[in-house]
């Protein structure tokens, strides 16, 4: 499970504004020899967003503290739909282009197609409630235990 620390901004009608207050920042190991420095040139290109709309199923209040948790792999999911969808239609449909055409320009009208079809894909995706389920993100009050909490059994 992956998990963090919010409290809640608002609540309303089912649903509730949180901010997350514990952000994991990676490894780590950015400033130590070796470290990637990936998260610090991800920020700087784009700033992580620490705002969320969730589900209410608790009946929170502004102020509480909650832990919001998503199932393992969820967010991989999401990123693969997201991006990878993308990049596989773009480059077969560059392909797809060659193929039909043979130049460059149809190589080029193929990718954009295939970004265009992606794009709709991702919205149908989007709007699926059976997609959006798989990646549901539960909100449980902050005295929950916690997974990686639980010692170890052998």
């Amino acid at each position: 499970m992956i998990e963090a620390r919010a409290r809640v901004l608002a609540a309303a009608d089912g649903r509730a504004r949180v901010r997350v207050i514990d952000r994991e920042e990676g490894c780590g190991r950015c400033d130590e020899p070796g470290g990637c420095r990936s998260v610090k040139l991800a920020y700087a290109i784009r700033p992580a967003r620490s705002e969320f709309d969730v589900p209410d199923e608790i009946g929170v209040a502004a102020g509480d503290e909650v832990v919001l948790r998503m199932a393992d792999g969820s967010a991989l999911r999401g990123a693969l739909a997201g991006y990878g969808l993308g990049a596989v239609l773009m480059l077969a449909g560059a392909m797809a282009g060659l193929a039909i055409g043979g130049g460059d320009g149809a190589a080029v009208v193929g990718a954009v197609a295939g970004l265009a079809l992606a794009f709709v894909l991702n919205r149908v995706l989007h709007r699926s409630r059976r997609w959006r389920g798989r990646l549901h993100v539960e909100m449980l009050p902050a005295g929950t235990l916690r997974v990686h909490d639980l010692p170890e059994s052998r």
